[in-house]
């Protein structure tokens, strides 16, 4: 389901290779969006049909008490799982690669961060068979400042900018364990790469995804000029002016109801 062309308004500046991105809601648009924003964030942590069984057999009640033990409680848990969520969903709706794993069902526990990368895009070329892949670092702040952006680039230049390996293994063995053979393909190739990383800097784009209640820093802009030039480069703001209630409310509505 599309959240971002029914619920912001978008202003997009490209540079070569370099993508400047930033929303800001539309009037109604928070409404427009708002019950599938919640089943998105509950699909981010169960199987949608996994929950509906369980409100079968248990009930709406139960249901919901099981999805909860699996979503953060923390303020600051759930604003940094829902920035993963947000940037993966604008990938595939904006970019066109696919986020094959949703990582945040594979947490070791509802409250702590996973190590790695927070989102890996990956696909083939207009071709169909060259690997494409997208490395990317996701901040949801209420203030978003120069130290967290600098933060951010920091990690996605590390590993020669490449997807860390045991970030971009843990993809490929999801891939493998599924009954669906183009993601048995796909992560064939994920696994190859972290033995041969054949792939050039030119296949591997970057993205610095933001949530912010200040809106698009100054320093985002600067961080994306001084950004290398050999791969796609995007930057995106989210501004949600609200920012933490508005993370409370949507979470206390993705856990109440449960399923539909």
């Amino acid at each position: 389901m599309k959240l971002y062309k029914r619920w912001c308004v978008p202003t997009k500046q490209q540079d070569n290779r370099k993508y400047f991105w930033t929303y800001v809601e539309k009037d109604g648009g928070r409404d427009e969006i708002h019950d599938d924003l919640a089943e998105t964030i509950r699909s981010h942590y169960d199987r949608l049909e996994r929950i509906a069984e369980d409100v079968d057999r248990l009930g709406y009640k139960v249901a919901a008490e099981i999805l909860s033990e699996a979503m953060p409680q923390t303020s600051r848990g759930r604003s940094g799982d829902l920035g993963e969520i947000l940037a993966t969903e604008l990938v595939e709706e904006e970019i066109g690669l696919r986020v094959p794993v949703r990582r945040l069902r594979y947490k070791d526990g509802r409250n702590m961060a996973m190590r790695g990368d927070d989102f890996i895009g990956a696909g083939y070329d207009g071709e169909g068979e060259k690997l494409w892949l997208l490395k990317g670092e996701a901040k949801s702040n209420k203030v978003l400042g120069k130290s967290t952006v600098k933060s951010a680039r920091k990690v996605l230049n590390r590993d020669s900018g490449r997807c860390t390996p045991d970030s971009l293994l843990f993809v490929a063995n999801r891939l493998l364990e599924s009954d669906d053979a183009d993601d048995n393909t796909l992560g064939r190739s994920l696994r190859d790469e972290v033995g041969i990383k054949s792939l050039r800097a030119d296949r591997i784009d970057h993205m610095l995804f933001t949530v912010s209640g200040n809106g698009p820093h100054g320093s985002l802009k600067k961080d994306l000029e001084a950004a290398g030039t050999n791969r796609d480069q995007y930057v995106v703001n989210i501004h949600i002016e609200d920012h933490q209630d508005f993370i409370a409310a949507i979470y206390q509505e993705a856990e109440d109801r449960g399923v539909g």
